[in-house]
């Protein structure tokens, strides 16, 4: 195999990979049933109760506390959480529901704080090694009764990275397929090719941009400044996950570029193993319940809610907010975009998945060194055989 091929193969198996041609992150329009709305797009935001006849069985007035890492709640993930927050309060006015939202490095630094000190009552956690191991050894998440889950139609075996011992602490939200987004306009008008071979990937690379596989400076843009690349179209690519397909009804974008946005997953090498079919998928985010919880029933009973197979999988759907962790098939319409139906013909078609990214699979400690020796080899401060020596030891 080639060093460009090894380079490849490698870097595309992160679940938070540099972009190809830029990075990832940004906005996404949503539209909803209940069209809820909410008085701040990012930091801490607090959800007033509407009225409704219904409440929980005693009465009492409650307070909880949702930590998300959807600093967004005016478009999608965001406003899909938002809006279901919104409607259990209307069904419930004697329970006040308050959300802090940050964005995703933020949370999780914000969360190793909350775990020494006391989680708010539902948190955002990531079904994977390398964040819930020791959110689970430390105790602070409270065990679900995976019987009460059994009609929700999870997607066989996504609740596995969020047990321990055999015992359920976490729901998984989204299943998570990663793959190159790309301008279809752009392509046709340069006669470029969807590639389906590494090697054709590096030549198209280097025929957009005379250079490498990434833009300059690629290694030091943030989630949205390197998404707007490809909004905004400076981009032909870039690299991410199905959680961005939503992009594909952002308003906010300019309609000749929102509507030709497709996307293909990764190449096969050739002489390799792989086929296009085995793809990179993984179930990922999703919800927990703090152990410490005043209100643990509560708690349990909102999340219950949210994950009714009419309400977070639906809306989600729905909205184009990538593909949920339940079955979605009852609320396919044939008016989803092209951009979601790829996604889906993706996993329908996939004769094998990858599961859990390798960044994520091991501890916290692997995971930072792994990125770090990731970026070091793809900005070529690194060699590929020095690379592969470093993660082979960060493995031991």
């Amino acid at each position: 195999m080639k060093y460009e091929e090894k380079i490849v193969s490698v870097l595309l198996t992160a679940a938070m990979a540099t972009t190809m041609l830029a990075g990832c992150g940004g906005n996404s329009n949503t539209k909803s049933d209940a069209n809820a709305n909410s008085d701040a797009a990012e930091g801490s935001t607090t959800a007033d109760a509407g009225s409704s006849d219904a409440g929980s069985s005693d009465g009492e007035e409650i307070t909880l506390k949702v930590f998300s890492n959807l600093p967004d709640r005016k478009n999608g993930q965001g406003l899909v959480e938002q809006t279901i927050i919104q409607e259990y309060m209307n069904e419930n006015p004697n329970v006040k529901i308050e959300v802090e939202a940050l964005d995703e490095e933020a949370y999780k630094t914000k969360f190793k704080a909350y775990s020494m000190e006391g989680l708010p009552d539902i948190v955002s956690i990531w079904g994977q090694p390398a964040f819930l191991d020791e959110v689970l050894d430390a105790g602070v998440l409270a065990e679900l009764n995976e019987d009460d889950y059994a009609d929700y139609g999870f997607v066989s075996g996504s609740l596995e990275g969020f047990k321990k011992d055999g015992k359920l602490y976490g729901l998984p939200r989204n299943t998570d397929v990663a793959g190159f987004y790309y301008n279809q306009k752009m392509f046709e008008d340069n006669g470029w090719k969807v590639p389906t071979t590494s090697d054709e990937l590096l030549e198209l690379a280097g025929t957009i941009q005379n250079a490498g596989l990434f833009q300059n400076g690629y290694d030091s843009l943030d989630y949205a400044t390197a998404q707007n690349l490809f909004i905004n179209g400076q981009a032909a690519m870039y690299y991410m996950g199905s959680w961005d397909a939503s992009m594909a009804l952002n308003e906010d974008i300019e309609q000749d570029i929102r509507m030709n946005i497709r996307v293909f997953t990764m190449p096969v090498v050739d002489g390799g193993k792989g086929t296009a079919t085995d793809i990179a998928a993984w179930n990922g985010g999703g919800y927990g319940v703090s152990e410490s919880s005043e209100h643990k029933d509560e708690a349990i009973k909102f999340l219950n809610y949210m994950y009714q197979p009419d309400k977070l999988s639906k809306y989600g759907w729905q909205n184009g907010v990538g593909m949920s962790a339940q079955d979605q098939t009852a609320y396919m319409t044939g008016d989803e975009t092209e951009l979601q139906m790829q996604f889906v013909d993706a996993v329908n078609n996939a004769t094998s998945v990858s599961g859990t990214p390798i960044n994520d699979c091991g501890p916290s400690a692997f995971k930072t060194s792994i990125e770090s020796e990731i970026q070091s080899v793809s900005n070529g401060s690194m060699s590929v055989d020095d690379f592969l020596a470093a993660i082979g030891s960060a493995c031991q």
